[in-house]
């Protein structure tokens, strides 16, 4: 934006409610004496004129616009070409009528100009290109009264219409201006939608400038400088730019957006600009600046106290090291509940369920009601809440507006959730998110947890003989009978089986519980291993919330078998695999498409052919590639679907092997997070960014800094691109390697001190990060006795006080 304004010398609005473009602003000597008076008659209010008319033409079709001259060379008179709507030409001698021609392959009519030293007219077609025709040419061509008779000429039948030439700019014109200030040279001046042109007599280009903003009128005018010429261009900005062929030399602000704009003399004022809007805002400006009086006051200098300086600096210093050791972003402050959150689980199921249309299986689906509500403090706008849960859990509603326009307000909400797939979701856990603006304009965010029934994606079920994946949790108490802790899951044919309880997912997945009478264990069995994650985290909040209501605080649960490392890759390799494989089928159907799209270009080419030619297959082929296609992106779209269900169970197996970790070593509620982030960074798996290679850094991360051994391995610079790796294999081994340091003592932390070397409270030694294939090997050797085959080794753990189960081993 230009830091000058046009200078207002005289300025008036025209007509009322009118509209005005280009065409309707002219400026020039109005009685012809050439000395800029009139002299007819005065008045008070100014000069009087008469006007008289000469002669009139009824048009028979709609005006575009027009042009004039001395057409075809005649002395001492000019003729009038006008441009009709429909692409016509009509040449008007004076009182008569000449001709009229349609211009060939005409669609919508653009402007128009006549150039007196090539005696042709220039416009701009709909094919945006610019083309010239020779009035010697339009006068001896057939005559084109009706748009029909184009088609004679095509037959033969009279003389065709030639362009002289052509110049394809590439978009439309919004004016023509043919400038000639001398007899050898003139230049056709085009003002397009992005740039405007300057050209030859022939078409080639002179010159072009591309615009930096949408232009609206332009004038060309002579320039002091010998062959160069000024341009004044006006733009939708309030801006008129003037430009010395491509060089712009001023740049000034209009009150308005100029549609017409003259140069002229207006009493002896020489330069003066003349501008006209689309509403009628006429103004007489001139280019300049008004000299400015302001002057900046001094600033007073004051003197610097380096040793201040050095104190708050420190000080500054203190506070940022003591925000990051407590492991927080902002500085803890008092809490303002300006709005309170609290979920409400229903415990019940719905009379009538909202899952009536989907079916798991043979099961019918439950859905359960859950309330939340909303209770403000002070007067809050636009609060909107969003719930979620995890899939294939849906909810019949999961956003919510409110307005709180008074404090004190109490807003509740209530929605349905029910299953919807036959697979098991990750976590039972939901979560409501309130966003919202506190008075002052600061975003705040709010969320409130709740927890779902089991019994809504479970139903009892008959205990298993056999099973393929265990697990056995140890605790500090006795025992408890599982009627006490699941009464909504005793099966009445077993009820003298107190310590052995069944249970069956929607779908059919089947989990056996079973309880130790004396030695205070718990054994968690199932034919899929992630279908171990729910009944097992289950088991533990529910034993904790019995023992904390006999008030017992010291309960706590452990784990002492080997990690199932093996059974948890299997998962990673399938996930894995379905990643690969939806690499593979979108690569197939991209290159389908693009057979698809050729073969239809060349049937299309063979189509319009004027000599028809055989089709050598092409339509077989086409139906072929057709049904590829068709084929690929279902299986594509399938694969989707199957790589969606293995991240879910991925998920599962994720939060058993977190369980099992933090009951192995014993991990803090802060240790625990460290690891939930480290291990599900995603809520959503991509092609783009997937579980694995982002676990993969996170892993190497900790490995590289607490829990690493030497200076050496921190030093270490992870890569800054997450790419699909080739395989799981050095992702197995970090996890491997992150399961072993634990075992020797490791401890996880996110503080500044952990960077340390942790060799005195690791003791043993830890083996450093491989940094080559060799060292894998070779860590995977060692590692290999303590993560075997964990199958056999938790089935053949002794549960002697179990009874037995009709014929169940122990």
């Amino acid at each position: 934006m230009s830091l000058f304004k046009a200078r207002d010398w005289w300025s008036t609005v025209l007509g009322e409610k009118e509209e005005f473009d280009q065409g309707c602003l002219c400026l020039a000597d109005v009685d012809n004496t050439g000395n800029g008076q009139g002299t007819l008659g005065n008045v008070e209010h100014g000069n009087q004129y008469q006007i008289k008319l000469m002669y009139e033409h009824n048009l028979q079709r709609t005006a575009c616009n027009m042009t004039y001259g001395s057409f075809g060379g005649v002395k001492g008179r000019d003729l009038i070409c006008i441009q009709s709507m429909d692409g016509m030409l009509m040449v008007f001698e004076q009182e008569s009528y000449a001709f009229g021609r349609f211009l060939p392959g005409s669609l919508l009519p653009g402007p128009l100009a006549y150039s007196s030293r090539t005696d042709s007219f220039i416009t701009v077609s709909s094919c945006r290109q610019v083309e010239s025709y020779k009035y010697q040419v339009l006068a001896f061509a057939t005559d084109a009264d009706k748009r029909q008779e184009t088609e004679q000429q095509k037959l033969g039948s009279g003389k065709r219409l030639v362009v002289d030439w052509t110049l394809n700019i590439g978009e439309q014109a919004l004016d023509i201006c043919i400038v000639s200030f001398n007899q050898s040279a003139s230049s056709v001046f085009v003002l397009g939608e992005r740039n405007f042109f300057c050209l030859k007599d022939n078409g080639q280009i002179r010159f072009m400038k591309k615009l930096d903003c949408s232009p609206s009128c332009f004038l060309p005018y002579c320039s002091v400088s010998e062959g160069t010429i000024n341009t004044l261009i006006g733009n939708h900005n309030h801006m008129l730019h003037i430009y010395q062929d491509v060089t712009l030399k001023w740049a000034t602000q209009l009150p308005h957006i100029p549609v017409a704009v003259r140069v002229g003399c207006l009493h002896d004022l020489k330069g003066v600009i003349v501008t006209l809007s689309d509403d009628g805002h006429l103004q007489c400006s001139y280019l300049g600046t008004d000299p400015s009086f302001f002057q900046a006051p001094k600033v007073e200098s004051r003197e610097l106290h380096y040793e201040e300086l050095d104190i708050e600096l420190k000080e500054l210093q203190k506070i940022i090291k003591d925000v990051n050791k407590s492991q927080g972003i902002w500085p803890m402050t008092e809490r303002e509940d300006d709005l309170k959150v609290s979920a409400m689980v229903s415990p019940k199921f719905d009379s009538v369920s909202q899952a009536a249309d989907v079916e798991v299986g043979t099961d019918l689906v439950p859905s359960v009601t859950v309330k939340v509500t909303l209770q403000n403090r002070l007067a809050l706008q636009k609060a909107k809440l969003s719930v979620y849960v995890q899939p294939p859990l849906v909810l019949t509603c999961d956003q919510f507006t409110f307005e709180f326009m008074a404090p004190e307000m109490s807003r509740t909400v209530a929605f349905s959730v029910y299953l919807k797939g036959s697979y098991t979701p990750s976590e039972l856990e939901g979560n409501a998110v309130v966003s919202y603006s506190r008075p002052s304009g600061i975003p705040r965010v709010i969320q409130c947890k709740f927890r779902l029934p089991l019994k809504l994606i479970c139903l009892p079920g008959q205990p298993s003989k056999t099973a393929s994946h265990k697990l056995t949790i140890d605790t500090n108490k006795s025992p408890v009978s599982l009627l006490s802790l699941f009464p909504g899951f005793s099966n009445q044919s077993e009820d003298d089986q107190v310590n052995v309880m069944g249970f069956r997912f929607l779908g059919g997945s089947r989990v056996t519980l079973l309880a130790s009478k004396t030695s205070q264990r718990y054994r968690i069995q199932s034919e899929q291993f992630e279908d171990l994650w729910l009944i097992t985290n289950e088991l533990i909040i529910r034993l904790q919330e019995y023992f904390e209501k006999q008030g017992i605080k010291d309960f706590a649960c452990s784990f002492s078998g080997s990690m199932p490392l093996q059974e948890y890759f299997e998962l990673i390799d399938h996930h894995f695999e379905l990643r690969i494989n939806g690499e593979k089928l979108e690569e197939l159907l991209s290159e389908r498409a693009v057979q698809f799209r050729a073969i239809q270009r060349r049937l299309l080419t063979r189509f319009k052919d004027k000599t028809p030619a055989p089709l050598q297959h092409l339509d077989t082929l086409l139906d072929g590639t057709y049904k590829q296609v068709i084929a690929l992106a279902d299986a594509v779209e399938e694969n989707q679907d199957s790589l969606f269900q293995s991240f879910t169970r991925l998920k599962s197996a994720t939060h058993l092997v977190i369980l099992l970790i933090g009951l192995w070593q014993k991990l803090s509620t802060d240790q625990i997070a460290i690891l939930e982030a480290a291990f599900l960074p995603l809520q959503q798996d991509t092609q783009e960014l997937g579980w694995e290679e982002t676990v993969d850094a996170a892993i190497s991360h900790l490995l590289k800094t607490c829990l690493s051994k030497s200076s050496k391995e921190q030093a270490l610079n992870l890569s800054s691109q997450l790419n699909i790796p080739k395989d799981t294999s050095r992702l197995k081994k970090h996890i491997t390697l992150l399961c072993d340091r634990l075992a020797k003592g490791g401890r996880l932390c996110l503080s500044t001190d952990a960077a340390a070397p942790q060799t005195m409270v690791m003791p043993g030694g830890c083996t450093t990060i491989p940094e080559s294939d060799l060292e894998e090997r070779s860590i995977e050797q060692d590692s290999t006795e303590l993560f075997t085959n964990h199958k056999h080794l938790i089935v053949e753990t002794p549960l002697p006080e179990v009874s037995p189960l009709q014929g169940v081993s122990e």
